[in-house]
C-alpha cells in the first residue's frame, strides 16, 4: 500500500494525525504529568484557572514550545539521518530533569514502535532511543502530513494529557477540563503556526517553576504518576 499522502489526501493526513495522537495511541501518556502532579500538591495549580495558566506558560515560554520547534525541525529532517540524530541528541540534551528525560524517551520509544504500522523507508533513519517530539516530527514529515497541522496536533495531545492529569489529580471536574481546552485553543493554532516558521534558535524557556515542580517530583510520595 501506498503510505505517501499527496495534497489531493487531506482527510488520509487528518486520520493518521488523528491516530497517532490519540489518548488510545499506545505510548503510556497517561502515565506522566510533566511535574503537574507536584505542582497540584504544592497547591500551584488548584483550580480550572490556575491549570490554564500553567498550560499557557508551557505554550508561550515553557517546555511546550521547545517541543514544538523540535517537532518541525525534525519534520524538515525526515529522512535526512544526519540531521535527525542531532535534533534527537539535542531534544534529550533540554530535558531539563531525569524524569523528564526518562519521559521523553519512553514515550518516543513507545510511538516509534506503534507508528511501524504505517511503514516508510525514512523511519529506518531514526533511533529507538528518540525523544518524543522528534518522533512525532520525523514520522509527520516522512508521511507529509502537514508541519502546521501537526505542530497543532501533538501540542493539542500533550495538553489534553495534562488537563486529564488534573481531573485525576481531583483539582478540576471533567467540565472545567474541557472549558480549559476550548480556552486555549486559539493560543495553540498561534504556537502551531509560529512553531511551523521556527528554526532551531528560536528555541529556549523560561517556565521555572515548571522545571522545579518536575525535579521535586522525583521525590514525592506517595504519587500516581511517573513525571
Amino acid at each position: 500500500m501506498d503510505t505517501i499522502i499527496t495534497e489531493r489526501q487531506p482527510t488520509v493526513a487528518l486520520l493518521r494525525l488523528m491516530a497517532w495522537l490519540s489518548p488510545a495511541f499506545p505510548i503510556g501518556a497517561f502515565s506522566y504529568s510533566g511535574g503537574l502532579e507536584q505542582a497540584v500538591h504544592d497547591g500551584t495549580v488548584a483550580d480550572a484557572t490556575g491549570l490554564r495558566d500553567w498550560l499557557e506558560a508551557l505554550l508561550r515560554d515553557g517546555g511546550f514550545w521547545n517541543d514544538a520547534v523540535l517537532l518541525a525541525e525534525a519534520y524538515r529532517a525526515a529522512g535526512d539521518e544526519g540531521r535527525l540524530a542531532a535534533v534527537a541528541e539535542l531534544a534529550a540534551a533540554l530535558c531539563g530533569s531525569g524524569e523528564r528525560y526518562r519521559e521523553s524517551l519512553q514515550q518516543g520509544e513507545a510511538f516509534l514502535t506503534a507508528a511501524a504500522a504505517w511503514p516508510h523507508p525514512a523511519l529506518a533513519t531514526l533511533g529507538s532511543s528518540t525523544a518524543y517530539p522528534v518522533a512525532v516530527g520525523a514520522v509527520a514529515g516522512a508521511h507529509a502530513t502537514g508541519l502546521e497541522a501537526s505542530a497543532a496536533a501533538y501540542l493539542h495531545a500533550v495538553v489534553s494529557n495534562l488537563a486529564s492529569v488534573a481531573i485525576r489529580c481531583g483539582v478540576i471536574g471533567q467540565r472545567d477540563g474541557v472549558a480549559v481546552l476550548a480556552a486555549i485553543e486559539p493560543l495553540l493554532a498561534r504556537i502551531a503556526a509560529r512553531a511551523a516558521c521556527s528554526m532551531l534558535d528560536d528555541l529556549g524557556s523560561a517556565t521555572v517553576l515548571a522545571d522545579v515542580a518536575s525535579l521535586r517530583h522525583e521525590t514525592l510520595e506517595p504519587r500516581l504518576f511517573r513525571s
